[in-house]
């Protein structure tokens, strides 16, 4: 079974190189690639030196995403934000929850790289099969023919991947891996704990009771 890690960059030069040299010592039978949104730093460069396929799409995390998965191979699509690093085992981990047949995707833990008590709070909270505690950062993971199924991510500027993880849901049964991811925490650090988030649930809640997408990043747009 290949697994297709699909990672949509915009101008993160400051993370890329560690995340990709993490997903290219992974044992199993992976493809990896780049979807660049017009980086205007050195993301591409380090893309090309590390010998990642790199391509261009129209900036927008799900626009990115929705191209990647039509020029790669694999039977499961992995996709991987910039900032965040795959355990080990990560092969061995979903391919063994897919000898389910019924079982069309899920995503890991998280857990982040920085040690303060309100992450490990957040953090823990993402073993539960919630859709307050899942979003892209978790490392969203998907049967590829599912994926195409459901025409991909929708074109919203936020909550994208939620609104994703909810058409899966229809689709079959969706796991959380035991093993986390690692992400970075510079969102909250910069922002506050507390505050980013109470922010991430309030945008969830308000997706939840139907506030557009459209609304919600404007709102984000301010409060940020």
């Amino acid at each position: 079974m290949k697994i297709s890690i699909i990672i949509p960059t915009y101008n993160e030069d400051g993370y890329l190189a560690a995340t990709l040299t993490c997903a290219k010592a992974l044992e199993g039978d992976f493809e990896v690639m780049v979807v660049d949104g017009g980086s205007s730093d050195a993301t591409i460069q380090i893309a090309g030196e590390l010998g990642v396929t790199t391509v261009q799409a129209p900036r927008g995390r799900a626009s990115q995403m929705n191209y990647g998965s039509s020029l790669v191979q694999g039977e499961v699509l992995l996709f991987l934000h910039a900032d965040t690093r795959l355990p080990k085992n990560t092969y061995s981990l979903i391919t063994s929850i897919f000898s389910d047949p019924k079982v069309v995707g899920g995503c890991f833990r998280l857990s982040f790289d920085a040690d303060r008590f309100g992450l490990r709070f957040s953090a823990f909270f993402t073993r539960f099969s919630l859709p307050l505690f899942h979003y892209g950062d978790s490392s969203y993971f998907v049967r590829t023919r599912v994926f195409r199924e459901l025409q991909g991510y929708r074109s919203y500027p936020i909550m994208e991947d939620l609104d994703l993880w909810l058409r899966m849901r229809k689709c079959g049964k969706l796991k959380v891996l035991k093993e986390p991811v690692v992400t970075s925490s510079r969102r909250f650090l910069r922002n506050g704990v507390f505050k980013q988030q109470t922010l991430g649930i309030a945008l969830v809640l308000l997706f939840l009771l139907g506030v557009s997408p459209n609304r919600l990043k404007k709102f984000y747009g301010e409060v940020r």
